[in-house]
């Protein structure tokens, strides 16, 4: 049976999801599943909450390990789930908010584009490196599935700096299409869907029922629809560019320079724009967790039903070889022929005892590609940043990227950095 590493098992209700998936899928009920954090209370914690659904769900049948030695968690793996927060809310999600903020630059969520993201990118690149390292050496042929944002950037540096087979993964996918419908209360029985992209900007290529066209109708609701209500960007993204957009409003009101101004304030009322949204989660989730403690961690009760996260049923094709589909981040080895080959770009992927093979989209429409390229521009910079150790790749990053470049001058883009480099201390590496 599988060895299943995870990466970051303090965190607990994610990992209940993923590998409580495991424990109910028939193929891995007897997997070998290795717990590491750095954080050795939550990793604990995560441990006992296991082992009662492994009692409860799975006859005890796994074996449920907790590591504080890294490379002893992934030696002999076949496959590694990361999900990692490097730096946590305090201090380093504070400071991507709140320097930019000094500067005028206000952010929602800060986690995979934008100042935010960049930075978000520079403090963890070098940590998935050094797992790599240990991958390289104790478990060379494990796929890695990284959960971790920012996706691109990260999904990329690996791809590129490292031998170990990697998917990013992610969670809009899968629900988009639904998410679309269940808001303008349309059918959702017998629809098929494309969407192919970047990770939160890939967009829904199409959505049919039975063979006919749902756009026509979903543009002609989405219009009529009254807000304020949560998918004001998406839809406005739709009506101008013509396709829906995968991830939320909140994220992509960041990844674009037309909804976050200084100069027009009523847009952020308009479009029901979050303003500080993930530091406001951050701060809900840690008072949460004190109350789902007790249910999770003592709960000698505790079950599990399947979710629609991707680890497990991915794990399962490769040890089955029956095929599954997902929507992963993967090299552009052609893929997308209108983006740059040396990209991540989000697709539908094949998965079976072969590994992740992605599918060939060919060009997307014109303006589509056009959006996307401004947010690769920011990926492919963060990332020879923290491979080659240039400041001046840093600050290319912020100067390319869509919303920091439509409300800073270059100057203050430049002294944003600096201000955000030396606040993050020992979080980065040196740069030169």
């Amino acid at each position: 049976m599988p060895k299943i590493t995870f990466m970051g098992a303090g965190s607990t209700v994610f990992a209940k999801n993923v590998l409580g998936d495991c424990l109910l899928s028939e193929a891995l009920r007897d997997s070998h599943i290795a717990l590491y954090d750095i954080d050795e209370k939550r990793l604990a914690e995560s441990e006992m909450m296991l082992k009662n659904i492994n009692n409860n769900v799975n006859d005890n049948r796994a074996n449920i390990v907790s590591y504080t030695n890294r490379k002893e968690a992934l030696r002999d793996a076949q496959y590694v789930i990361n999900a990692i927060q490097v730096g946590g809310y305090e201090p380093c999600t504070v400071t991507d908010f709140e320097i930019p903020k000094k500067y005028g630059l206000r952010q929602t969520i800060a986690d995979t584009l934008g100042i935010g993201g960049i930075f978000r990118g520079l403090r963890t690149i070098p940590v998935m490196l050094d797992f790599a390292k240990d991958m390289e050496e104790v478990c060379p042929d494990a796929w890695l599935l990284n959960y971790t944002n920012p996706m691109s950037i990260l999904t990329l540096a690996m791809l590129k700096a490292t031998s170990i087979k990697t998917v990013g993964l992610c969670h809009s996918v899968q629900v988009c299409a639904s998410g679309l419908l269940k808001g303008l209360d349309m059918e959702k029985d017998h629809v098929q869907w494309k969407i192919a992209g970047i990770n939160h900007m890939a967009w829904l290529l199409e959505i049919t029922n039975n063979g006919q066209d749902l756009y026509p109708e979903i543009k002609k609701l989405a219009l009529a629809k009254e807000g304020p209500h949560d998918d004001m960007v998406r839809y406005e993204i739709m009506k101008q560019f013509g396709y829906y957009v995968t991830e939320s409003s909140e994220h992509n009101a960041e990844y674009m320079p037309y909804f976050i101004k200084d100069r027009y304030p009523e847009l952020i009322e308009r479009f029901n724009i979050p303003l500080d949204e993930y530091p406001r989660r951050c701060v809900n989730q840690i008072e949460e967790w004190e109350k789902q403690r007790h249910e999770l961690v003592h709960n000698s009760v505790l079950t599990h039903e399947r979710t629609h996260e991707y680890g497990s049923y991915i794990i399962e094709a490769m040890e089955t070889n029956q095929p599954y589909k997902i929507g992963g981040n993967v090299m552009n080895t052609g893929l997308i022929t209108n983006l740059p080959s040396d990209c991540v770009v989000e697709v539908p992927c094949l998965v079976d005892r072969s590994g992740v093979t992605p599918c060939y989209i060919g060009d997307l429409p014109i303006q589509l590609a056009a959006l996307n390229r401004t947010n690769v521009n920011v990926h492919q910079l963060t990332v020879e940043a923290a491979l080659t150790g240039k400041k001046d790749y840093i600050y290319q990053a912020a100067m390319l990227d869509p919303h920091t470049s439509s409300e800073l001058s270059i100057d203050d883009i430049r002294s944003m950095c600096d201000d955000l480099i030396g606040a993050h201390g020992d979080w980065l590496p040196k740069y030169k």
